[in-house]
């Protein structure tokens, strides 16, 4: 026998005994005499018998789980996002089930299913690259099952989300490129369906506008923001607009990306291009010059989205008001903007 799936009907067969019986045994409750339970604790001990827990909850109509779907864990934003929703989830006594849509909006369904059929009691989502049809989270709202969602945010209604002010922060690193003496700063952006990487561009915009600086739409090219496609954007800024002397992303691995495709062009950091990025991934830090970039307060966002969440779960969903709380940016500067003398 596999001891490791020994169940409360093999205890209940060799002890001849009924389920019910092993139960309340192995509970410590019911009328049930000392001799059993000591026969009963005795051979689930031998046949290391664990109690399922998840299973047990389910028949009371709880689960103690908290469903999560991220678009990938592979950098270091959503890693620590999800450090913080563990962090707060445990500390409530609920586990947490993780899944990943791999930017794919129908992984993102797919996910959604499972997450319903294990029963979770809650979900917290940041959209996937490709998710613009967002009806598949309509469908949980009708269910009154508790949804929150965390930095990629729908354009829904009342809706409960947590996220950063985007905007402010892509404005604070374009105002500082215009404070070091740069004047055609090149805006590597993202799928602009998407709320951040809109706010972000639209930050850019505003903050040339606000310092009357021309805006360009040569000086712009949208992408994906993976480490290749920030490599293919800055080889196609660089051939349209020689001159020019910064690059603001709207992500640090599209600006990561950038930096060989500079150097290559024999253009130096922070000399003849002032570089910032967004998110402070880790990564930032082992880079040469050290990047520029945007705190995005990743752990903060976990454990506030988790905070609504169960906010959500301890009364009726339909009886509870949305919320969204919006968290405040902090620019990092470092050696990849500032110039040694500003430019005049």
């Amino acid at each position: 026998m596999n001891l490791s799936r020994a169940s409360i009907a093999e205890l209940a067969t060799k002890l001849n005994l009924s389920p019910s019986t092993i139960s309340r045994a192995l509970s410590g409750q019911g009328r049930i005499s000392e001799e059993t339970r000591q026969r009963v604790r005795q051979l689930a001990q031998e046949l290391n018998y664990q109690p399922n827990h998840l299973a047990a909850a389910l028949r009371k109509g709880r689960s103690n789980t908290l469903g999560v779907i991220v678009p990938h864990i592979d950098g270091d934003f959503f890693a620590r996002v999800l450090k913080g929703i563990e962090h707060g989830a445990t500390q409530a006594g609920f586990n947490v089930m993780v899944c990943q849509s791999n930017e794919s909006a129908g992984h993102e369904k797919k996910n959604l299913d499972t997450l319903l059929t294990a029963q979770v009691e809650g979900i917290l989502v940041s959209l996937s690259l490709t998710t613009k049809d967002v009806q598949h989270f309509e469908d949980v709202r009708r269910r009154d099952l508790p949804l929150v969602f965390f930095d990629r945010v729908p354009e829904l209604p009342q809706v409960s989300a947590v996220v950063l002010d985007d905007y402010q922060g892509a404005y604070q690193a374009v105002e500082h490129l215009i404070g070091q003496g740069c004047r055609r700063i090149a805006h590597i952006g993202g799928p602009q369906h998407l709320n951040i990487c809109r706010n972000r561009y639209r930050a850019y915009r505003d903050a040339l506008q606000a310092h009357g600086l021309p805006y360009d739409e040569h000086l712009v090219h949208f992408c994906d923001l993976t480490l290749p496609e920030g490599r293919q954007a800055m080889e196609t800024l660089l051939h349209q607009n020689p001159q020019l002397d910064a690059v603001f992303a709207a992500n640090d691995l599209a600006v990561a990306g950038a930096m060989p495709v500079l150097r290559a062009a024999g253009r130096r950091i922070p000399q003849d291009v002032a570089l910032a990025g967004f998110s402070n991934e880790l990564f930032t830090l082992l880079t040469e010059p050290h990047l520029t970039t945007v705190d995005q307060r990743c752990e903060e966002m976990g454990r506030t989205a988790v905070r609504l969440l169960l906010d959500m779960v301890a009364e009726q969903p339909h009886q509870y008001a949305p919320r969204r709380v919006v968290l405040q940016p902090e620019l990092v500067i470092r050696e990849s903007s500032q110039q040694a003398g500003r430019r005049g």
